[in-house]
């Protein structure tokens, strides 16, 4: 294993990323190597945590690396339209969800397509892509339009009215801000059989402090290497814009993990980043303030003094 140096975790002017990189590295270090569903095996520590102040516009965005916040911001805003289907991110250039349904497509139907040839047909055939380009009922679905039941005077059940998750807490921390029932859940057990992928980051908590919105993120799984920096930016993103719907300044954001781990095969990724220094502080202007949170667009959000080192790419685990 790799003798990286050790780092001052904990020091009070320390940079904010130093959480993460001191996460990671004892992640490789210490973590209990195990098998995993992907069969390529992880390093894996439970129940991790850390914290970022987002006041002045500061956000979760590491810099020894360059993480693409506008494609996390696309998927955040995809996900605020309930939609489940990868259509509208392929036509905007998102590529991270493309490996499940390619995964599907090649079982089911039993072509052995490229996954390349594979997000082409789904950009250039509505047909196709409403066959194969849907997700199930994962993230945006649950939040936006939780399904219900009614009783029928016949016994059987039928669809009720479907619940919008963030609609509710956007009224209930203006009407209600010390209520502790401000959640965005995205475990629904009943459909998780139905999901591409079970919700990863399924939890969100809002707490209203004074005059600032303090948001939890609580993930069942996270792969810290490729998911967690994107994680990071969307939860703290979701947090601004809540935030500026409902009148108050933007808080702490607390990020926990269960299942907290790195694959095996992205060593090279995670030696090249732990060598590096984190450098910069970015932030995030909001240049609009539309009606509602579900009619933000890309061109609302702007970063300014991103420099962060190169990326490193790394395959994805499916």
């Amino acid at each position: 294993m790799a003798d990286f140096r050790d780092r001052a975790g904990g020091v009070e002017n320390a940079h904010y990323e130093q959480q993460y990189l001191d996460l990671m590295q004892r992640i490789w270090r210490e973590g209990d190597e195990r098998r995993d569903r992907t069969g390529i095996g992880t390093r894996s520590v439970f129940g991790a945590s850390l914290r970022f102040d987002m006041a002045d516009g500061a956000m979760p965005l590491l810099t020894t690396k360059r993480v693409y916040w506008k494609t996390a911001t696309r998927e955040m805003l995809w996900f605020l339209t309930g939609d489940t289907n990868i259509r509208p991110l392929v036509l905007q250039g998102v590529k991270i969800w493309n490996e499940w349904p390619h995964a599907r497509y090649v079982k089911e139907a039993g072509e052995d397509i490229a996954l390349d040839e594979f997000v082409q047909r789904i950009a250039e055939d509505e047909t196709f892509a409403q066959r194969w380009g849907d997700l199930g009922p994962v993230y945006g679905k649950q939040w936006v339009d939780w399904p219900t039941y009614r009783y029928r005077k016949d016994g059987l059940f039928e669809p009720g009215e479907g619940i919008n998750q963030v609609a509710e807490v956007v009224e209930s921390l203006r009407s209600n801000p010390g209520s502790r029932r401000h959640i965005i859940e995205g475990w629904n057990v009943a459909e998780l059989d139905r999901m591409a992928l079970p919700p990863c980051h399924k939890t969100y908590q809002f707490h209203v402090a004074g005059d600032r919105l303090n948001c939890l993120l609580y993930q069942r799984s996270c792969d810290v290497a490729l998911g967690l920096p994107f994680n990071l930016w969307s939860a703290a993103l979701l947090a601004r814009m809540i935030a500026q719907q409902v009148d108050l300044e933007p808080g702490e954001l607390v990020w926990m993990g269960g299942d907290t781990h790195l694959y095996l095969n992205h060593q090279h990724l995670i030696e090249e980043q732990l060598s590096r220094e984190p450098r910069g502080h970015p932030t995030l202007a909001i240049k609009r303030r539309p009606p509602t949170i579900f009619d933000y667009r890309i061109e609302d959000f702007e970063v300014r003094d991103y420099t962060p080192q190169g990326p490193i790419k790394a395959p994805v685990a499916v």
